[in-house]
Order: structure tokens, then sequence, then C-alpha cells
């Protein structure tokens, strides 16, 4: 499909294909065409598979102990997260694309909106060159969707990523956006999902073509304005504009869970504070202040003994902020009133919520409150505390999560950290 130059509105989605599985092989190319699987933190769960595991019949999220002997039998390789080595190649992968738009998206951690609205190049053509240089200069293989809508560009990417050889689709052309939407299920329209689905289908949109061509006004009186504005994407009017710049989250949460299960209140404790860090860093990375700490907890749910316990609780900050002791203060009070001995928990969590500005929450502050007078000397604390971690890794932490450091599971399938560290870079022998 070719495409003609135009200063009409073009977007490119680029998607790494099977991200985390491409990662591995990188540096094995032995892997290349094995049955490959990533498993989720504590080794868990499946949550990346290589084509042939796929072809296996293997789902996304599957328990690992499930599908284990099946893997087995066809000689899969199996690794954990190594979370490190993703974001760093990512970070290369975006550096690349920087060079190819002046309006970068960065969507998630292995997809990214390029805006290549006036631009005189072909852009059939100008999306293979970009995925032939991702190969050349980082050896990751990716796929290209182009349309003059973002929700288009994305149908054109799932459409690459399926039935076309060179991994590109542009649909700027409107006859080849109807013979993709007459193909596609509604249910695999960015923004639709499987419930919206089963609703849609009720009243006779089945396809994407089906939603093009809907009403309106039907949609939003029915639905929501994101419906409406999905349709009008597919019908080639654009309503979502690439965002250079990544809105601050308005919930951050951090949870694990525990291998093996936990049952004493202070090993609880000692993971929540490390959980507590990472979401509070987290924070001070977008410069932001909590105002509701909430902790909840979750206990083996197949322990014949005794029933699922699933306490959740929230509190007030009297000063909203992003200091790990003040938070970690706050979550463990609710921990200490929802814990109940007996159980075996496998999860625990903390969400952080009601965020604001640091700006909006240094106005308003309580008068007659301890936290003030160390907000900050605090400020100081963390700041040293962040820059110390972003040179060495975990060199700094609260003491109260020593213990779970200890015993917290070590994943067991562990890929070197090939680009992060020294001692295990690739080493190529004459």
């Amino acid at each position: 499909m070719l495409s003609m130059p135009s200063t009409e509105p073009c977007f490119a989605l680029v998607d790494c294909n099977n991200f985390y599985v491409s990662c591995e092989r990188l540096f094995r190319p032995d892997l290349w065409r094995r049955p490959v699987v990533v498993l989720s933190n504590n080794d868990g769960c499946v949550i990346a598979r290589s084509n042939e595991v796929k072809a296996l019949g293997v789902p996304m999220g599957a328990p690992y102990h499930e599908v284990a002997a099946l893997l087995r039998r066809h000689n899969a390789e199996v690794f954990s997260s190594n979370f490190p080595l993703y974001a760093d190649l990512s970070a290369r992968i975006m550096s690349v694309l920087e060079g190819f738009t002046p309006h970068l998206e960065i969507y998630s951690i292995d997809e990214a909106f390029l805006d290549w609205s006036g631009l005189p190049q072909n852009k059939a053509r100008l999306g293979v060159h970009l995925k032939q240089t991702l190969w050349r200069w980082v050896g990751l293989p990716v796929s290209v969707g182009i349309g003059p809508t973002k929700t288009l560009a994305k149908v054109a990417n799932e459409w690459a990523k399926k039935i076309s050889p060179e991994g590109v689709v542009d649909l700027m052309n409107p006859r080849c956006q109807k013979e993709v939407l007459l193909q596609m299920p509604v249910g695999g329209v960015w923004g639709i999902g499987r419930r919206l689905a089963a609703k849609l289908s009720q009243i006779g949109i089945k396809t994407a073509w089906d939603l093009r061509c809907a009403d309106s006004g039907l949609l939003q009186s029915r639905y929501s304005i994101v419906v409406t504005q999905t349709a009008l994407e597919l019908q080639g009017k654009s309503c979502l504009q690439v965002e250079t710049v990544v809105p601050p989250r308005k919930e951050i949460r951090c949870s694990r869970s525990f291998r093996p299960k936990l049952t004493e209140l202070s090993q609880l404790h000692s993971a929540l504070s490390e959980f507590c860090c990472r979401a509070a860093e987290k924070l001070r990375q977008q410069r932001s202040l909590a105002h509701v700490v909430t902790v909840f907890l979750r206990s083996d749910a197949f322990d014949p003994k005794k029933p699922c316990y699933q306490p959740v609780l929230a509190a007030a900050l009297r000063t909203p902020s992003q200091d790990s002791r003040w938070i970690l203060k706050c979550a463990g009070e609710l921990l200490e009133k929802m814990y109940r001995p007996g159980y075996r928990y496998q999860q625990c969590g903390i969400l952080l919520g009601g965020l604001v500005s640091e700006a909006e929450g240094n106005a308003q502050l309580a008068l007659f409150n301890e936290e003030i007078s160390q907000k900050y000397a605090g400020a100081s604390l963390m700041e040293i505390m962040d820059r110390v971690n972003r040179r060495f890794p975990n060199g700094l932490f609260l003491g109260a999560s020593v213990d779970y450091r200890r015993y917290r599971y070590r994943p067991q399938q562990l890929s070197p950290a090939f680009t992060t560290r020294w001692n295990e870079l690739p080493v190529v022998k004459a």
C-alpha cells in the first residue's frame, strides 16, 4: 500500500513485536526460532510470549505452574522479568524515533505515536525505512501502522502484525481503510474492549466498519463521548492529538505477590515499607503530593482452612506529602488495623490517591502539624535519597524494609543485565 505526500493529518504508531521476548532474544540469537516466555514478578504468570508459544495455545496471564509441563515438552526457554534491560532497550528505541518526527508521544514501554502531518516523504516508504533503521541500530523488530488519525494508525499497526510481510501498513487511503475495517471485529478497536463490544453487538455493530458508519448521536446518547470520538476517528476525523508531555498519574500503586506467603505482621510491615518507598519515589519524580493513602491485603485464596480475606483501608494525610517516612507511618497504622493472625497472606500493596502538584499542595498546610516542622528537612533528605539511588540502585532505603529484602523471592531464571552492568556485558570471542 502506497501513500502520497500530503499536508493532511498523519500519524504513525510504532509497536515492538513481543517486546519482552525480543529483548531476551537480542543477545541470544539461538532463541529466534524457539518458543520463549517471560514471567511476571515472582515468576508467577506468563506476561510475554513468542509466536511459537502463542501457537501452542498458552494464554496471556496463564499461571506458570499450569503450563510448565507443556513448555518443557516443546523445549521452550523461560525467563524471569528483566525490567532494567527492557527499560534500557526501550529508551534506545525512543531515542531513535525522536529522529523521525518533530512530535513524539511515548505511549508505553514498547509503543509510540509519531506525528507525520505535513511531511513531504512517502509515508509507507518512511515507515519501512524507520523499521529497517530500528532493526539495524537497536536489533529489535517492530510493526508500523500509518493513518490519518491515531485510532486508524492503531488499526493499521494491528493489521501490520497479522498480514503485512514488511510489517508496515498505510491506511491513509480511504479504500484501504474500508478493506481493513470490514475484517476487524469491533472489540479489536483501540478503546472498545470486550464488554463494550458485547453491548455494541446487540445493536448490530459487530465490525470496526459498522462502528465507523454508526450514527454519532445514537452512540453518544447510549454510550459516551469516548465511543463517539472513536467512531469519528475511524471516519478519518482526527480527535486525538500527539501528547508530547506525559500527564501526571492520578493514582500511584505499588504491590507485590509473596512467594512464599507471609504470616507475620512484622513481615508484612517490612514489605509495605518497600512499597511505600517505591510509590513515594514515583510521586517525587512527577512532582506530586498525595492526600490519601490506601493499603490492601489479600490472603491465600486457595487455603482450604480459611476463607479469603481481602481488607482495604484508607486514610487522609493531614498534610499532602511525598515523604516516604510519613507515607509509611500512615500505611503502617492502617496495616495494624486490618491485620489478622492465622492467615497466609499472598499479596500486599499501597495506593496513593488525591494527587496534587507540589505548588498546589504547598499552598494548603495545617497550622498545628508536626509534619510541617520536618517538611523542608524531609524534602532535602528525600532528594539526597533519590539522587543516590539513581546512581546506585537500591543504595538507600528505609530500615524497616531490611527484613523484606532478605527473604523476598529472587527470580530463578533471570537473564544477565547485558546493557546496564559492567560485569554482565556480553563478551565477543574471536
